[in-house]
């Protein structure tokens, strides 16, 4: 287990860390078959002021780069030294998939979905059970950082539960440039954090093998201002202004393509749009198809598909819509 005595001693995997004192721990549970072992490295900075442990983790899955560059940059900034307190970063946690550039664990089962997993399941399932067990008992906030999956961009968002007010609080204060209500998924990392009591902050930027500078900033950022919320940024630093409030998204709807054939979108990810805007072609190879996408109402593009070939029904773009016309959907499917 991991705890923090009354000397304010952190004791994490069998280590010892004193107050004021830099770690780095590697998290070893299992092999690859040629018997190689995986380590996931732990950097851990303390303050010998005590103060609240903050855990920061990306890579969850493997492709997802822009978070990993995000606790990259915190590291090579020093900004997770605190001046009180711990900071616990974990760029990469998936590092099996991570190798191989894939969303899963090498027993084909994607991390994000078997938490808080089990002593005698899967090979992912009982990495899951070991970082909840060993890990995730000393933070006292966590920050976990993705990306959108396969060619869907996400406009820089944090996202939050309905009805969550102390998560929205902490929403603010990261103020990234959106914050969407979503529901958490089952056996996912936010929800074991949300089950034992830890506030979370899920981060979403970008797409899955790519790395953004814009994404990354709004990221490092973000947890510049979380740290100073916890009087944990040192004094070094000057907190980042931001460009103003984050836009609270409660409702949004999934755009799909009407044909199949090659996308051309037209405009930005994370544009205001007006209802029947022009937004996006999808043509033929052949110059015989043109079909003009439009957007069905007014509202923030906060995903876009950059793949260059769509199929008819594929998701093109992520559109925030009203409550009227969520429910007006919800109830036609």
């Amino acid at each position: 287990m991991a705890f923090i005595d009354e000397h304010n001693v952190l004791e994490l995997l069998g280590k010892r860390i004193p107050p004021g004192k830099s770690a780095t721990l590697n998290f070893n549970m299992a092999k690859l078959y040629t018997t190689t072992h995986v380590e996931v490295p732990i950097i851990i900075e303390r303050s010998k002021k005590p103060g609240p442990v903050v855990l920061i983790t990306a890579g969850i899955h493997g492709d997802e780069i822009n978070g990993v560059e995000v606790v990259r940059q915190l590291i090579v900034k020093e900004i997770n030294k605190p001046s009180k307190g711990t900071v616990i970063c974990i760029p990469i946690i998936n590092v099996f998939g991570f190798l191989n550039m894939t969303r899963e664990f090498p027993d084909g089962r994607d991390l994000n979905r078997v938490f808080p997993g089990s002593k005698n399941g899967s090979l992912a399932s009982r990495f899951a059970y070991q970082f909840v067990q060993k890990i995730l008992p000393v933070a006292d906030f966590c920050i976990d950082f993705h990306t959108g999956g396969s060619s869907r961009f996400n406009a820089p968002q944090i996202r939050i539960k309905k009805g969550e007010e102390m998560a929205m609080h902490y929403a603010r204060i990261f103020n990234a440039p959106f914050t969407i209500v979503s529901r958490t998924i089952s056996k996912s990392y936010r929800e074991t954090c949300a089950k034992q009591g830890k506030p979370v902050l899920l981060f979403e930027g970008g797409k899955s093998r790519d790395s953004n500078k814009s994404i990354a900033k709004h990221g490092v950022e973000g947890v510049m201002r979380i740290l100073a919320h916890f009087e944990m940024l040192k004094p070094k630093f000057e907190i980042p202004d931001p460009i103003g409030e984050t836009i609270l998204i409660e409702y949004s709807s999934w755009m799909r393509a009407k044909y199949s054939g090659l996308l051309h979108v037209k405009i930005p990810c994370g544009k205001h749009v007006e209802k029947g805007e022009y937004i996006a072609t999808i043509t033929d190879p052949y110059g015989k198809l043109r079909h003009k996408v439009k957007a069905p109402n007014t509202g923030y593009i906060i995903n876009v598909n950059e793949s260059p070939i769509v199929y008819q029904g594929d998701a093109i773009f992520h559109l925030s819509v009203s409550k009227e016309t969520y429910e007006q959907e919800a109830a036609e499917d």
